[in-house]
């Protein structure tokens, strides 16, 4: 089966407040983003990545890569302005012959090669598979600064990646989206839009995503228990 992940990383990241896009901010003994990336290098169901970045930020991430010895595995692809942007032009260089998309946030590094596996093989099954968390809080939709509704938690859940795909299923989704100028959060968004269904996997609180510098030092402690002796990463 050929698989192929696509990780968009062209963000700038401003919530962060670094003088770094948060994809590139060292982590252990390489950037965020390189950790990402080598989680889906040691899955060995995925042949290869596309990464989308900024141009500006194509030049030192190959070095990275080269260093990694990942420059065969990740292919660099231009990223755009938005997220949706990214992903596209990602998913335009693929061949027809692919079997399926996983798509992961560049800076979530702590995916587990467990997960990634069974995104990929309930995508196979059933067309489109996401990764999510059950809602502990309660949840309230607000209007200018009010309460309009009280939502049913049990209903639900807080959505991570890796996402999987058919990658027909995706390509149409997308296609779709654009010809009608339409943008969503997410590729799941996409999918559910023409109506074709997701399943739902539970995710891992571990599953991080680094956006805020306080997400910084929990990432750092799941680094060194990660390199310690006997502690599963």
């Amino acid at each position: 089966m050929n698989v192929v992940a696509i990780i968009p990383a062209a963000g700038v990241g401003t919530r962060m407040r670094s003088s770094s896009p948060k994809q590139f901010i060292p982590l252990g003994d390489g950037s965020v983003l390189i950790h990402t990336l080598g989680k889906f290098a040691a899955c060995g169901r995925v042949l290869s990545a596309r990464v989308s970045l900024r141009e500006a930020d194509m030049h030192v991430f190959r070095q990275e890569l080269e260093q990694r010895e990942l420059s065969d595995f990740a292919h660099l692809v231009a990223g755009g302005a938005h997220r949706q942007e990214s992903v596209y032009n990602a998913l335009a260089t693929l061949d027809s012959d692919t079997d399926i998309v996983v798509v992961h946030d560049g800076v979530r590094p702590f995916v587990e090669l467990a997960m990634i596996e069974a995104v990929i093989d309930a995508a196979a099954e059933k067309g489109s598979a996401i990764v999510a968390l059950p809602c502990i809080d309660t949840v309230k939709q607000v209007e200018r600064q009010q309460v309009v509704a009280t939502l049913p938690r049990e209903k639900i859940v807080m959505v991570q990646t890796p996402q999987a795909f058919r990658y027909h299923i995706l390509k149409e989704a997308f296609e779709r989206a654009r010809a009608d100028h339409y943008y969503a959060s997410d590729e799941s968004c996409l999918v559910e839009r023409l109506g074709y269904p997701v399943a739902v996997l539970l995710g891992s609180e571990r599953n991080i995503k680094i956006t805020k510098p306080a997400d910084l030092p929990l990432a750092e402690l799941y680094v060194q228990q990660s390199s310690s002796p006997g502690v599963g990463g």
